[in-house]
């Protein structure tokens, strides 16, 4: 078995960050600051904001949490939006009322909408971004694949489908309702998997050395688990994600980048 570890590759980005941190502030005396707005409470929320708000503080970056009411969070992304200091927002999903979710993402304005989630924002997904920057680095090939791509939503399977299509790519994406997951998962090279449902992947879907990324989230009895059986991890024969430090850190890493990237485009047009 090969891991892919993003924990190893975070580190040397977080390196980087910190030397392009370091060169704003000395540069143009400015802090990045990065606003995170929260409308529920819920343990993967809770933990997610715990690790980017250490990251970024790590980074020598500002972290402000808005904890609120869903009613009042239109008239605080406003505020925000026209705030200087505050170079990105996010609004931290899910929120109180699913209905109303392209609705509040879309009022955060497309140059501090570091989380790529509304229709207009110039930047690249995070966990979309960081799957593509850990099979970059462990160079492995995408041209030559057959790639297939588990889970519609809208944090990652959407936009990380868009971003392959444009690479052009051989990708087939379904959603994990699909009754016959197992006859495309056993021909495919690469499987990307981001449901939140635990244990949907199972060793008897996967083909001989297949190279395995699971970007799923859930919590189950208090813990943070993806969405491969845990059986998986004993065959020998796959290059895979750890169960812990393959995505997330690479995730955290690639919305700092965005941040990074936001405050230097306002500050450069000052």
């Amino acid at each position: 078995m090969k891991l892919l570890n993003g924990s190893e590759l975070a580190y040397f980005i977080k390196n980087r960050q910190a030397s392009e941190v370091r060169n704003l502030i000395s540069q143009y005396n400015v802090v990045p600051k990065l606003a995170i707005v929260v409308t529920i409470d819920n343990t993967v929320i809770d933990l997610y904001v715990k690790l980017k708000r250490k990251y970024g503080s790590d980074l020598g970056i500002e972290v402000e949490i808005y904890r609120l009411n869903l009613s009042k969070v239109s008239t605080l992304i406003k505020t925000l939006n026209s705030d200087n200091k505050v170079h990105g927002i996010i609004v931290q999903l899910p929120i109180s009322d699913i209905s109303k979710t392209d609705e509040i993402v879309n009022l955060v304005s497309p140059v501090k909408d570091v989380d790529a989630l509304g229709l207009k924002s110039i930047y690249d997904p995070a966990t979309p971004k960081a799957i593509l920057w850990l099979l970059a680095g462990y160079n492995i090939n995408l041209n030559d694949k057959k790639i297939l791509l588990i889970g519609k939503g809208k944090l990652v399977g959407q936009p990380l489908e868009k971003m392959l299509l444009a690479s052009e790519v051989n990708v087939t994406t379904i959603d994990k309702e699909i009754l016959d997951i197992k006859t495309l998962s056993k021909t495919a090279d690469i499987i990307i998997t981001a449901t939140g449902q635990p244990r949907l992947i199972t060793p008897d879907m996967i083909k001989d050395k297949a190279i395995v990324v699971d970007a799923g989230v859930s919590s189950e009895a208090g813990q943070m688990v993806g969405d491969l059986d845990e059986k998986v991890y004993e065959r020998t024969d796959l290059t895979i994600t750890p169960s812990k430090g393959g995505i997330g850190p690479l995730t955290v890493c690639a919305l700092f980048d965005n941040l990074i990237i936001a405050t230097r485009n306002q500050v450069t047009k000052k």
